[in-house]
């Protein structure tokens, strides 16, 4: 076969294998190499979800692809995240416009709520936000409880506000009137 001569330049990232005129074999420099990738998640110490970033390629190879963290940032991937974040927001615009229709309904209303109380005005127990939206239900406005905020605890008859956030951006104020029951 011959003698095999082995001639490598760093700075060129090509290896030339004198005897074997056909092969010509390339090779990743060590150091800082890095490699783009789509977040899928968020994470602290590099962006939130759908953010591009370079990070070095044995974080990307070893951890963050692996546990599908990341994607490997090429072109199609590329397209697809742009589509998505067109359809994304047409998603989100769609549920501000409903959150907004609701809001305004629910601004409108004076909601009442009855419930047991002594002579001097103090409720046998508190009114929740469970009970302010099983009242707005019935009103035919659904709204989960977890998103109905109080001031104070209700725990006397009489007229209060709540805060409602449907969406990010939109709140409604909803006025309620404490009613002593029967």
């Amino acid at each position: 076969m011959g003698k095999v001569s082995l001639d490598y330049s760093l700075r060129g990232g090509r290896i030339q294998v004198s005897g074997f005129s056909n092969y010509v074999l390339t090779f990743i420099e060590r150091g800082n190499r890095t490699v783009k990738v789509i977040l899928k998640k968020d994470v602290a110490t590099l962006g939130d979800a759908g953010d591009v970033v370079d990070v070095k390629n044995g974080y990307a190879n070893n951890y963050l692809i692996p546990q599908g963290i990341a994607l490997r940032a090429t072109e199609g991937t590329l397209k697809a995240l742009e589509t998505e974040r067109k359809q994304q927001a047409k998603k989100i615009e769609q549920q501000r416009a409903a959150a907004r229709e609701i809001a305004d309904k629910v601004q409108q209303l004076s909601l009442k709520v009855s419930a047991k109380a002594g002579e001097s005005g103090k409720l046998f127990g508190t009114v929740t936000s469970g009970d302010i939206a099983e009242a707005l239900n019935g009103e035919g406005v659904s709204v989960d409880r977890r998103k109905i905020t109080l001031d104070a605890p209700i725990k006397e008859l009489g007229n209060y506000e709540a805060q409602v956030k449907l969406f990010r951006d939109v709140t409604a104020s909803l006025k309620i009137t404490v009613e002593a029951e029967g």
